[in-house]
């Protein structure tokens, strides 16, 4: 808050993101949609902008939070007022299926009412370009500045009774559903007779992830399918640790694999035939090795500043090349459309794969799980010791520290200045592409990050032994609590 009282809106690494009724509120909605709508009228009028050709349409979309739909409608009386065609998604709806259906009705851009893996308190807003892309901060810095004006001016909204307004909506799902069978070999998965545990965490993957399995032939077995804006009373995020049910039913017998959705569908989870989870990284690597591999495709592979290095490893072995970008989906979404990649992914969860979406899909790397399985006639797990035999152990490591961010600022500041040594470990490199990551002997890392939607500082650790994993998680708890 600043010094006349007004909340600032800022668009992070995932859109902005706040407290529903404290700070994320219809009035700040209306005011981040019209600085939207200001944007997209001038890009649509500029005759040298790549828009210039798209109709005035945005598509709307929300997930399962508290006031979703009516957040939407709240944003879309705003774009008819300025002259813009709101089209409302009829569902709580994955992220890529957003993504997807502005590209196919060739959208201005797109909104979306989400805060993707945080607390049922908090909702979101996320800006999607024509490309469905997220949009890069040199598209959202304006917006944040015109956000600012507004409020300066005490712009106000002449808006009628909240939820009485009244726009056209759009299916997003038959096209979602065409794309997915395009890119998953669903014959595979039949011929497996695969029996799959999903665990929907009351998101946005219900109806999508569970219907896409049952008609590639899975059996499969459901939890938490039942609409709740609290999502079960913990984080919509497919972490090992919310995954319990999951794994007690791939122990029991009941499934041969566990796969899951996050609150928006844009991560995933997945539990391997022994109960472990697959981390992210190990899924992306996996996946790079499938589609290279066993369908034969060829390009690069994207990760960002923070992803596993087993990615590399595994890209040396095939013969790929890799790209590196900042943290945020966006970044690897606007690299995968200019250059043929195989597969893009972060260690936070998000993955994407040619000729689909620029945005991550959790629902498209379940599928891609239950369909390696049964192409190789092994659990993911099996196909990744095997590489691993090849490429040698990585063991990683997320500490999400929560600080103060007026104190926050000055350790990154120190950071940045350059480190000798992360605990006994001399640094190598520096790399200050996105927060600061300090490159340590034999291919091992450390990574700090102010996070871009909670109040935390990320540590992102790699290590070669589980011995070194623990000497740098100490250093690096050290380093930011003290």
């Amino acid at each position: 808050m600043d010094s006349r009282g007004l909340i600032p809106i800022q668009f992070r690494t995932a859109g902005w993101r706040a407290a529903i009724a404290r700070d994320f509120t219809f009035a700040g909605v209306r005011l981040a949609t019209q600085a939207v709508a200001e944007q997209l009228k001038s890009d649509l009028a500029d005759p040298n902008s790549s828009f210039n050709a798209r109709q005035p349409r945005v598509i709307l979309a929300h997930d399962g939070r508290f006031l979703g739909p009516q957040f939407a409608l709240a944003a879309a009386e705003v774009l008819a007022a300025a002259g813009l065609t709101p089209l409302l998604c009829n569902r709580a709806t994955p992220a890529p299926a957003l993504s997807l259906a502005i590209r196919k009705h060739r959208a201005a851009g797109g909104i979306n009412f989400t805060a993707g893996h945080n607390s049922s308190e908090v909702s979101g807003f996320v800006f999607y370009c024509g490309d469905g892309a997220g949009a890069l901060p040199a598209i959202t810095r304006p917006m944040e500045a015109a956000i600012a004006r507004l409020q300066r001016e005490n712009w106000r909204f002449p808006a009628v009774v909240t939820g009485t307004f009244e726009a056209k909506t759009v299916d997003p799902l038959p096209d979602y559903f065409e794309q997915i069978e395009k890119l998953v070999d669903f014959h595979a998965i039949k011929r497996a007779r695969l029996k799959i545990a999903v665990d929907l965490m009351h998101g946005c993957g219900r109806g999508w992830l569970d219907t896409l399995l049952l008609k590639a032939g899975a059996k499969i077995t459901v939890f938490h399918s039942e609409p709740d804006a609290f999502f079960g009373g913990h984080a919509p995020e497919p972490a090992a640790e919310h995954l319990t049910q999951l794994r007690q039913a791939v122990q029991s017998g009941q499934a041969q694999l566990g796969l899951a959705t996050g609150g928006d569908a844009g991560r995933f989870g997945v539990v391997d035939k022994d109960g472990s989870s697959l981390a992210p990284n190990q899924v992306l690597a996996l996946a790079l090795y499938h589609l290279k591999k066993i369908r034969g495709w060829n390009g690069a592979v994207v990760r960002t500043v923070t992803t596993s290095r087993q990615v590399d490893a595994v890209a040396r072995l095939l013969g790929v090349d890799v790209r590196e970008t900042p943290v945020g989906f966006k970044y690897i979404g606007a690299l995968m459309q200019t250059e043929p990649v195989i597969v893009g992914g972060e260690e936070s969860g998000g993955l994407s794969i040619q000729g689909h979406v620029p945005e991550k899909d959790g629902i498209l790397a379940c599928l891609l799980m239950a369909e390696l399985a049964a192409a190789e006639r092994k659990s993911p797990g099996e196909i990744l010791t095997e590489l691993t035999r090849q490429t040698g152990p990585f063991y990683t490591a997320r500490l999400d520290l929560r600080r103060d961010p007026e104190t926050t600022e000055s350790l990154m500041a120190r950071l940045a200045g350059g480190l000798k040594t992360i605990g006994k470990f001399p640094v190598e490199k520096f790399i200050a592409a996105d927060g600061c990551k300090f490159v340590l002997p034999c291919e091992e890392w450390v990574a700090f990050r102010a996070a871009g939607t909670e109040p935390v500082v990320r540590c992102y650790i790699e290590a070669r032994t589980r011995a070194h994993l623990t000497a740098l998680r100490a250093a690096c708890r050290a380093l930011v609590t003290r």
